[in-house]
């Protein structure tokens, strides 16, 4: 069986792994240069805006401390376009057979997503030891989490969706959560006005978590 994990992983790096929404490139690299000062070393820039690609590139050559990667990749295409733009790591919603495959040939960490436990199970037969748990809050939270544990321990989640700073402890002490999600960090309001000094804010909160 062929794992779908290279060492070291990015998003086991912080505690929260930041879900950006670039609307505007000229955020891109301001935005990740403010998490990193907060102590934040990983980013995953969501294909969901046109400028995602670009963000995703100039990030990637101008903030070398930091490590992106891209989410909400749907098709196969969308894994091309963003390894071929420089994403360091790749991340789905979900895991359709066309979307793994893609993954996997890539040669990239990826965070396939998955909900239930027959999902969880057939990413296990892939190889995979690490997913994405999508949508987190609204499939059971942290009950749900308790419960996927107690039959298959051994896969490490990243709970993303609804979860904020406040609940976000909750999670990170269950023993099958490596890190959680989130966009909280990256307020649109501050992005917008350039208050990067609040992103770094919330971003060095964020780390505290894993202290």
């Amino acid at each position: 069986m062929e794992h779908n994990t290279v060492a070291p992983l990015p998003w086991m790096k912080s505690p929260v792994l930041p879900v950006a929404t670039i609307s505007d490139v000229a955020h891109a690299v301001p935005l990740a240069r403010a998490l990193s000062s907060g102590g934040i070393s990983v980013i995953e820039v969501v294909l969901r805006t046109p400028c995602s690609l670009q963000a995703i590139e100039r990030i990637r050559c101008e903030v070398p401390d930091i490590t992106v990667g891209a989410g909400t990749l749907v098709t196969s295409r969308h894994v091309d376009e963003a390894v071929a733009a420089g994403a360091q790591f790749l991340v789905s919603p979900g895991a359709t057979g066309s979307v793994c495959e893609a993954l996997t040939a890539s040669g990239l960490p990826a965070l396939p997503g998955a909900t239930t436990v027959s999902e969880l199970m057939s990413l296990i037969d892939r190889g995979y030891e690490h997913a994405k748990l999508f949508p987190a809050e609204s499939s059971g939270g942290v009950s749900h989490i308790r419960a996927l544990g107690s039959v298959l321990p051994n896969m490490k989640l990243c709970p993303t969706g609804g979860i904020d700073q406040a609940s976000a402890p909750s999670y990170l002490i269950e023993p099958n959560v490596m890190c959680v999600g989130g966009s909280w960090l990256i307020p649109d309001r501050a992005v917008r006005e350039g208050r990067w000094d609040q992103v770094s804010r919330l971003a060095a909160q964020a780390t505290a978590f894993g202290e």
